[in-house]
């Protein structure tokens, strides 16, 4: 009698679990998907794909795009006229406060004695100009802390100095992109890892080697082993370094620009003509570097601080420290423009039939930086998103949902234009108050992480968002996104930071991001004068622009919303730009 009340009672267990096996299983099942439109979608994509075109005139025709620059208007003109062409509607540009915006006019660099030699490089964002040709001897004056201000006090003025250590170069040993993975690699080793940068202060230069000769940006399609991601898909935000400073300074843990603007005080005060630097990675020919001013009209401007190639600053080192006193030419002319602050970004929608209110997104960042013309960094994920719509646009299959592109600006800076955007339009952080537009929201896909085709997508740390992605991702694989990460353990999104789709999930909304490869993104293009369209290939962007263009038809066609991640909590300490 025993025996058959265990008998039983084991059966009973085992039903238990197999219901509740098969309600798990029902729970976290994805989509019937329509290959019917997966196909002309398809056709649309490789067949008439109009992606690189996109780019020639972000890249070619108006880089780079610093944000609120004459360039970043011109772009944002064309952007609209090519929305409405498509037939989009509602396109308009969403303006939030920024500061100036600035670009180049003219950059002249050469060395005239000892002997002549010309100079590649380009001035700092927000540094001014030289006020015409001037010819200067530089002098070597390295600058490793704060400390150090008080050892040149009175030693500068007119002086061109040279503030940073050598760049440490090396050979190069091994290429400089990254080989893509295969399939079977990127399956074996758990997803595809996030292409591109990592998260961080803008510029900021990574202290992993490159591929021989200097330190750089970790880049390339794996991230570092055992990097957190947050609900975005993206490593979490850290405390990057500005990237007018040497990796080697202290002054390179700036935060907030609290340190920039002492240093950029101290070199005004003192009288500095102008100053030199090899950029903060990057050789043979490629510089890297952003800003060394600020947008912000009440930080105080530098002398003039311009990057040249790290051999040619090298050489200047030593021609100093051999007593032969080198005399340089600069002739820098650079465009504030002061009058309108605002900065925005750029917006078209295509809208839904039956449930116009919801909305799906797509989009990257508008903006870029002055060395090459913001091609991969991010005119690729801009050019997609643009492709990504004229797709489903031209096909006119009917789609619930509003499908909604935006164009971020002021991502470079500190993700300041998709910051300002959900919060205007759905919750500000510190307290959290839903606006009615919050709860529709049903996803925003992000691309920004260069040129290199999708191989992977996050789940935003949702085992049901998990199970969807991969029901949409298996009719493609022979397209080579294969994975989809970040489906098992929830992390919030502690500051927006590193790319716009952190700024969705800071607040709880879905901001999904796609893994890519890395190609040459952290060794060649991020941030540096390579950045530039030729950089690009084209079989790669247009899997990029088919991928985004079927995840968004989908999220707009299915009967219901993607499962959201959690709601944070207010935060009366949080940092925004609203």
């Amino acid at each position: 009698m025993k025996l058959h009340r265990l008998k039983q009672a084991a059966a009973a267990v085992t039903a238990l679990l197999l219901i509740s096996s098969a309600t798990a299983q029902e729970k976290f099942q994805g989509d019937k998907v329509d290959l019917d439109a997966l196909a002309a979608i398809k056709t649309e994509a490789y067949d008439h794909s109009q992606v690189m075109e996109n780019l020639f005139w972000l890249a070619d025709a108006y880089g780079p795009r610093v944000n609120n620059s004459k360039n970043h208007r011109l772009a944002a003109e064309w952007a609209m006229k090519q929305m409405k062409e498509w037939g989009l509607k509602n396109v308009h540009l969403e303006p939030w406060h920024f500061g100036y915006g600035w670009q180049i006019k003219h950059f002249y660099a050469a060395m005239e004695s000892p002997v002549y030699a010309s100079f590649t490089g380009f001035p700092l964002a927000w540094t001014p100009g030289t006020n015409g040709p001037i010819t200067v001897e530089p002098i070597f004056v390295p600058i490793h802390d704060e400390a150090d201000f008080a050892k040149y006090h009175g030693k500068l003025k007119g002086k061109a100095i040279m503030m940073f250590d050598p760049a440490p170069l090396g050979l190069h040993t091994r290429v400089d992109a990254t080989p893509s993975p295969t399939d079977e690699e990127i399956l074996a080793r758990g997803g595809a890892r996030g292409g591109g940068a990592p998260a961080g202060a803008p510029g900021a230069p990574g202290a992993a080697p490159a591929a021989g000769g200097r330190g750089g940006r970790a880049g390339g399609a794996a991230a570092a082993p055992g990097q957190e991601r947050d609900a975005s898909g993206r490593g979490r935000p850290g405390e990057g370094n500005w990237e007018f400073t040497p990796t080697s300074l202290a002054l390179a843990n700036a935060k907030n620009g609290e340190l920039r603007n002492k240093l950029n005080t101290f070199l005004r005060d003192e009288g500095v003509t102008i100053s030199i630097t090899p950029g903060y990675n990057g050789d043979g020919g490629t510089i890297f570097g952003t800003y060394g001013g600020s947008e912000n009209p009440s930080d105080p401007v530098p002398p003039p601080i311009v990057a040249i190639g790290a051999e040619q600053y090298n050489r200047l080192v030593r021609l100093t420290q051999h007593g032969l006193k080198p005399k340089v030419t600069f002739d820098v002319q650079v465009d504030y423009q002061k009058a309108d602050q605002n900065a925005f970004n750029v917006i078209g929608e295509i809208p839904g039939t039956t449930k116009p209110e919801e909305v799906v997104m797509v989009g990257g960042h508008f903006d870029s930086w002055q060395g090459g013309t913001g091609a991969t960094d991010d005119g690729t994920g801009s050019a997609v998103a643009l492709e990504a719509v004229r797709i489903l646009a031209t096909l006119k299959k009917p789609m619930a949902r509003t499908v909604r592109v935006a164009l971020w600006g002021g991502e470079e800076e500190g993700v300041y234009g998709s910051t300002a955007y959900v919060q205007q339009h759905f919750a500000v952080r510190t307290t959290m108050v839903k606006t009615p537009e919050y709860d529709k929201l049903d996803v925003y896909f992000n691309d920004d992480g260069g040129a290199g085709r999708f191989r992977g997508v996050s789940a935003g740390g949702s085992p049901q968002m998990a199970a969807i992605f991969k029901s949409w991702i298996e009719p493609i694989k022979d397209q080579h996104i294969v994975s989809v990460s970040g489906g098992d353990t929830f992390r919030p999104t502690a500051n927006p930071g590193g790319t716009d789709s952190t700024a969705f999930s800071w607040i709880g909304l879905n901001g999904i991001g796609f893994q890519q490869d890395g190609l040459e993104y952290g060794t060649r293009t991020h941030h540096s004068n390579a950045d530039v369209y030729d950089r690009v290939p084209k079989a790669d962007v247009t899997q990029g622009s088919f991928v985004e263009a079927w995840f968004a038809y989908n999220a707009a066609t299915r009967a219901d919303m993607l499962p959201r991640i959690p709601t944070p909590a207010a935060d009366p300490n949080a940092k925004s730009h609203e």
